[in-house]
């Protein structure tokens, strides 16, 4: 068996074999198949795409690469939750501690950012003295003690997912969903929770653009769930406009800890809402959604959803002042407004330029080598249907310095029209 030739099979449009999967993952984790050829097979399945069974085949070689987290030590029940990716998506800071608080046991393993998407490790890296990566035996132990653990993928977890994983990002390879499916519920089968909860972004600043491909994504990686007997729901969220209106990391852990104060943004409330929601009817901790909510509220206007947030920090050797003294993240020496050329309602916002305009002030990864600035990103002070002055400000952006291809990049992505547009729901469909 030659690499070459099964990249060329899949550049022919042709099925790969369970055991041609096995070899070139295999090879491509012990080193005897270098980069460039894994780059022109994912380039090869971009345009190509995996069948039902090559994804099936994909999440299991990348699942069987490494160790699984074996949770049956954990008293309660264990659950997971997931995001595609979008801009400004900080949904697990909030609904991982409100589930925890609310009784349920979230062992998460998370992501960083990828192309114009922000990640949660990067999020939470922003937090002084954060620690993401934690043995297995921490891991069990602090989600047994408080309820909650959001870590990093270990080297013995899904190792070929891992370098997969960087590659698709600087190789324009991330749009794939057979590979999108593959990588994340070969993690999330690998983390060991027997619920799992998918939030699947469609729209402008997703990596699914329409809601007919995030809807096949969603089926897929429900399929692939119910193949492995894990009960899996994904929920369908807007991503036509930035969620709240922080981007950025250290940005959006402030927003986050807002919104666990119960003083967030009304669409960043809603969904987190919602998907913790889903989390309590999954498990049956609430049968209707209802009585979830009900129990949402109370556990964030006493704080204990806050409380747990705290604790998890301090368990990761982070500084868990930060809730209480923003500071501590430090500050963007340079801060300025983007200004409206025009008045008029904001009739749509071009997501993904806002997420690669932070790219662009050091808040992303254009290269896996890249370091990420945790200070710099982007508030939207504009959201879709609101109105704007000529002059007035449409974001802040907050940088090391004067960056015009960003604040060019952002006041383009805002389009303006005398009437104004209504808001599209931020939940448009559950698969169950």
């Amino acid at each position: 068996m030659r690499a070459v030739d099964l990249i060329i099979k899949k550049k022919n449009g042709q099925p790969l074999s369970k055991q041609e999967i096995h070899y070139l993952i295999k090879g491509y984790v012990d080193g005897s198949i270098p980069d460039y050829q894994i780059s022109a097979l994912l380039m090869a399945i971009c345009f190509q795409g995996l069948s039902s069974e090559e994804q099936l085949f994909l999440t299991t070689e990348m699942l069987e690469s490494g160790e699984k987290i074996d949770l049956s030590s954990i008293s309660g029940i264990c659950v997971d939750k997931h995001s595609t990716g979008g801009v400004g998506d900080k949904t697990t800071l909030v609904v991982a501690p409100i589930v925890a608080a609310c009784g349920l046991k979230i062992a998460k393993m998370s992501g960083r950012g990828l192309g114009h998407t922000g990640g949660t490790l990067d999020k939470l890296e922003s937090i002084p003295g954060y620690q993401i990566n934690v043995s297995s035996a921490e891991f069990l132990k602090q989600v047994e003690e408080i309820g909650i653990a959001v870590i990093g993928q270990t080297a013995n977890i899904t190792p070929a997912d891992k370098k997969l994983y960087a590659l698709r990002d600087v190789t324009g390879t991330i749009e794939s969903l057979g590979l999108i499916a593959g990588s994340i519920m070969s993690k999330k089968l690998a983390s060991g929770a027997n619920s799992i909860l998918l939030d699947v972004k469609v729209g402008d600043g997703a990596f699914m653009k329409t809601i007919e491909e995030a809807r096949e994504l969603a089926q897929a990686m429900v399929r692939i769930g119910n193949g492995f007997n894990r009960r899996t729901v994904a929920v369908l969220t807007n991503m036509d406009e930035p969620l709240g209106y922080m981007i950025g990391n250290s940005l959006e852990v402030i927003e986050a800890i807002e919104t666990l104060k119960g003083q967030g943004p009304a669409d960043l409330k809603q969904l987190c809402y919602d998907l913790s929601a889903e989390l309590l009817m999954m498990t049956r901790i609430k049968l209707t959604y209802e009585e979830a909510i009900q129990l949402i509220e109370e556990k964030v206007t006493s704080g204990e959803a806050l409380q747990k947030l705290y604790q998890m920090i301090a368990y990761q050797k982070g500084n868990p002042n930060v809730i209480v003294d923003y500071s501590l993240f430090g500050t963007a020496p340079y801060q300025y407004n983007v200004l409206a050329n025009e008045e008029g309602y904001i009739k749509k916002i071009a997501t993904e330029d806002i997420g690669i305009a932070a790219m662009l002030l050091g808040a992303g990864r254009e290269k896996k080598e890249d370091k990420i600035d945790h200070r710099v990103g982007i508030k939207i002070n504009k959201k879709v249907g609101d109105f704007v002055e000529k002059g007035e400000s449409l974001a802040v952006l907050y940088a090391n310095q004067e960056n015009s291809e960003a604040e060019n990049k952002v006041r383009r992505a805002f389009t303006l029209q005398k009437k104004k547009t209504e808001k599209n729901p931020i939940v448009i469909d559950i698969i169950r």
